[in-house]
């Protein structure tokens, strides 16, 4: 019969299927090679338990689709069924007994004519729980004691003397529990099984070595400059999705050392949507400003090597399940769902109404900065330049009173410093629930040291505001004032140093 709604596969390409399943490929490769959603393939593969069916041949006496489709014209012209027997070369009784199986000569359609003949040919043998009623109700009762059937096999071994009849194979119990269209076992059995699984696993079906949605060519995080994670040089970022109701998504990319926010609007989570409009957000940023991006091992960002080249920015990935890695833009999305709460679509904004966020954001002050705001931050480094990394001695000397600040020391306590001892876990870092520390706990001291070069300016010396200032990147800081600080943060800032 033919069927409404979106078109199935047909049946070569589930012959294919169950043909690739067989050989041991997993349904992500399966998948690709028919081009369906991994979905589709496990939901034909469950409707037979994960067994192979056997290939079902027609009989050289039965009617082939062709020979339907020529009875249903002949129909149509109005030729008699003698007429139509001495065209195909059948017997007239054949033609007359078809068509009168089929509804009849005024109703007879050779799509339905053939699903119906294909489903009066199954001829489906009973299995043995089935016809032996006894058996049957002790193969029921054992898995809901949570026996594996190789345990109940043993124990009708074990019980029953051969010829009994109350002897099974374990691949029936398995048949029976897998393929609810038998009738002998309830589905709720399944759940009593060790493994867990909806369907039959072949041994050979394993994924070991295969590809696995793997990131080409990653560097990751323990790779990334000594100066990203010092915090003293900005242009290093962070990033992540955040999530909506539904498939909708935003980008958040987070400045270490400012905390400045840059949320980018996302129609999909696939790798190509992901990189295009990450690529042109951040190419609106200074290039001073682009230096590294840590991200997620999320595949969204398959297409590093794409962003890399349209930015400029070296891309890095955290190790799996390391949130703390990229503790500033966790820290950031919590903050951020005050205006995008948790279980509310996405899909609706634009970027218009995401940059309409933007200053509200960043215009707030925040604890570990000393509560600067971030838009206060990204002014100072626009306008005082941009500072050199850090000398050793400025870093050891952060390090004798920040010890949790300091990025080789921290670095090291997840395995990522070369040449050094990893450092003692604290109780923080054995709670997964806690808030991401930055840079240092409540607890600690606040001991700030200022580090300074020759480039850099006094302590104390006032900064010029943005307005009178007439370096190279002026018109770089008022585009950035414009596109995502409109709260008058600035102009406030301006006339005060004026």
């Amino acid at each position: 019969m033919a069927r409404l709604g979106r078109p199935g596969m047909s049946d070569a390409q589930k012959r294919e299927l169950w043909d690739r399943w067989k050989a041991g490929e997993s349904i992500s490769e399966i998948s690709r090679a028919l081009g369906r959603p991994p979905g589709s393939i496990f939901t034909i593969l469950k409707s037979n338990g994960g067994y192979v069916p056997r290939v079902r041949r027609r009989r050289s006496c039965h009617l082939t689709p062709a020979e339907r489709e020529q009875i249903s014209r002949g129909l149509a012209r109005g030729d008699s069924m003698r007429e139509i027997a001495r065209t195909l070369g059948r017997a007239p009784s054949t033609i007359s007994r078809k068509i009168a199986r089929n509804k009849g000569p005024r109703h007879y359609r050779a799509v339905d004519a053939e699903d119906r003949a294909r489903d009066r040919a199954r001829r489906p043998k009973p299995c043995l729980p089935g016809v032996n009623q006894q058996l049957r109700e002790l193969v029921a009762e054992k898995p809901a004691e949570d026996w594996a059937p190789e345990q109940i096999v043993g124990h009708l071994a074990k019980t029953y003397p051969p010829g009994s009849g109350m002897r099974i194979s374990h691949e029936t119990i398995y048949k029976s529990l897998f393929m609810p269209a038998r009738g002998v076992l309830a589905k709720a059995l399944q759940k009593h099984l060790r493994s867990g699984r909806p369907t039959r696993r072949n041994i050979h079906n394993t994924v070991s070595g295969q590809w696995r949605s793997q990131i080409k060519d990653a560097v990751f995080i323990r790779e990334r400059p000594v100066e990203a994670g010092s915090r003293t040089v900005p242009g290093h970022r962070e990033g992540d999705l955040l999530l909506g109701r539904g498939l909708t998504q935003i980008a958040t990319v987070v400045e270490r050392s400012t905390r400045f926010t840059v949320p980018v609007q996302l129609d999909g989570r696939d790798a190509a949507t992901v990189t295009a409009r990450l690529s042109d957000k951040l190419r609106s940023l200074p290039t001073t400003l682009r230096k590294t991006l840590t991200w997620d091992r999320g595949v969204e960002l398959a297409g590093h090597q794409e962003v890399t080249a349209a930015t400029g920015l070296d891309v890095y990935f955290a190790d799996p399940r390391s949130p703390w890695q990229r503790g500033t833009n966790e820290n950031t999305n919590r903050p951020l769902r005050q205006y995008l709460p948790k279980g509310t679509s996405m899909g609706h904004l634009t970027q218009d109404d995401l940059d309409a966020i933007v200053p509200k954001l960043n215009s707030r002050p925040r604890n570990t900065p000393g509560f600067d705001t971030p838009a206060d931050r990204l002014t100072a480094c626009c306008v005082d330049g941009l500072s050199p990394p850090p000398t050793a001695q400025a870093v050891e000397a952060t390090a004798q009173h920040h010890p949790r600040q300091d990025p080789l020391r921290r670095r090291a306590g997840h395995g990522h410093a070369q040449g050094l001892a990893p450092a003692a876990k604290t109780p923080l870092q054995h709670q997964p629930h806690h808030r991401h520390r930055e840079d240092c706990s409540r607890s600690s001291p606040r001991v700030s040291v200022r580090l300074e070069s020759a480039h850099s300016p006094p302590i104390n010396a006032p900064r010029s505001p943005i307005s009178a200032w007439n370096g190279p990147d002026a018109v770089t800081v008022r585009l950035l004032s414009q596109m995502f600080c409109r709260s008058g943060v600035r102009k406030d800032r301006a006339g005060a140093a004026s």
